[in-house]
């Protein structure tokens, strides 16, 4: 945080290397993410409910309590460390310190409902498909927001990046 309030940013092209690089894994993580999602399932309630509740046509068997404890453990703790790297990210781009507030929780959002909506559909109710379809979307859509603001505040942003609690402060 000290090299954007101290202007170091603008003139630390290291800096800008790093969180160039973690910028296209995470692009990277974000198209394998998609395809992982479409290749299990579609955007559709049937082929969600199929999945968890398995599909005797395609001979699947419904997710154990196991294997989704097992894929929850790994998934909440990786998006956890994502969502905060970019999030954090969000901080320090030149934007209006309402839009970063939506930047910062609606992927966390998405991320929780894309999360929950399987246990909800295994272990509640198959309607609950709709919940797992919207939060796969809303962090999808989020998370490429949050890539795309990225790119653009190191590439063609304002160096003059740290906003929010100042303005905030100012006012008092």
């Amino acid at each position: 945080m000290r090299f954007v309030v101290t202007g170091e940013w603008s003139r630390n092209r290291l800096l800008h290397a790093v969180v160039l690089c973690f910028l296209i894994f995470t692009t990277l993580f974000w198209l394998s993410n998609f395809f992982m999602f479409l290749s299990r399932m579609s955007l559709t309630p049937s082929s969600v409910t199929g999945y968890y509740l398995g599909n005797e046509e395609l001979f699947q068997q419904p997710r154990s309590f196991r294997g989704m404890i097992e894929v929850a453990h790994f998934h909440l703790f990786a998006m956890g460390m994502l969502l905060m790297t970019l999030t954090h990210l969000m901080l320090f781009v030149p934007l209006q310190p309402a839009f970063k507030f939506w930047l910062i929780v609606l992927p966390f959002g998405g991320a929780l409902m894309d999360e929950a909506g399987g246990w909800l559909v295994r272990f509640v109710s198959p309607y609950f498909a709709w919940m797992k379809i919207g939060g796969f979307v809303l962090l999808q859509v989020t998370l490429l927001v949050l890539i795309l603001t990225c790119f653009w505040s190191i590439f063609g942003g304002s160096n003059g990046a740290y906003t929010g609690m100042q303005e905030e402060d100012e006012d008092e």
